[in-house]
């Protein structure tokens, strides 16, 4: 029951903020309207606003379709296995990201939630491997497997797409993923070492110790310091 409940929380900001940007998206155009003014210029005092307005404006449907899955997915994994630090690991990605971007990038306006997407991919892959969790290492290959691919993108092949943002993206997660590596699941490393040391010592995993009764003490009860 526990884990159910967790893995439902995990669902509501991630479906949230999907509401959000699908809802934005479907604003402009009910209402033939361009919020492409409200991404990210760098180094243009206008374009600091982008830093919080560029992850939730899309240039087309397809645009923001192709971000939404992985978006999606990735945040829950961050809700579900990192839900102490979600939302600071979540915002911090964007707002350093999105400093960041605006301090180096070239000057175009920059919108889209993928430097978000590779930011969080990022912190899931290499939060697994620091950690040594199997359960992590196993998110981390999945990431591999369906987001390989995503690599790519923090080169400048295309002009039309923001690599800066996949770059840095993709750098602020793996800060995050240090930043925060005493978060989350322990290392099933070290879980297996203390298990084995139970075991060593007359313990299986499970079993508590017993602590002494007063009869196995001689003399006076009072307490020694």
């Amino acid at each position: 029951m526990e884990e159910k409940r967790k893995f439902y929380h995990s669902l509501v900001f991630p479906a949230f903020f999907l509401l959000v940007i699908w809802t934005i998206k479907v604003t402009e155009f009910a209402l033939d309207l361009s919020f492409s003014h409200l991404g990210l210029f760098p180094l243009k005092a206008e374009g600091l606003k982008g830093i919080f307005f560029s992850p939730l404006i899309h240039s087309d449907f397809k645009h923001l379709f192709d971000n939404s899955i992985p978006l999606f997915f990735l945040s829950v994994a961050i809700f579900y296995f990192y839900r102490p630090v979600a939302y600071r690991v979540f915002f911090l990605i964007w707002f350093v990201g999105g400093l960041i971007v605006w301090l180096t990038a070239r000057p175009a306006y920059h919108i889209g939630a993928s430097g978000l997407v590779y930011g969080f991919a990022s912190f899931v892959f290499f939060s697994g491997i620091i950690r040594r969790n199997i359960n992590l290492l196993a998110i981390s290959l999945l990431v591999v497997f369906l987001y390989g691919g995503l690599v790519w993108g923090v080169f400048p092949y295309d002009f039309r797409i923001s690599w800066e943002s996949h770059l840095v993206g993709g750098l602020a997660g793996l800060g995050m993923a240090f930043y925060f590596r005493s978060y989350g699941p322990p290392s099933t490393r070290k879980i297996w070492e203390e298990e084995e040391d139970e075991e060593e010592n007359g313990l299986s995993p499970d079993q508590e110790s017993e602590s002494p009764s007063d009869a196995d003490y001689p003399g006076d009860t009072d307490p020694v310091i």
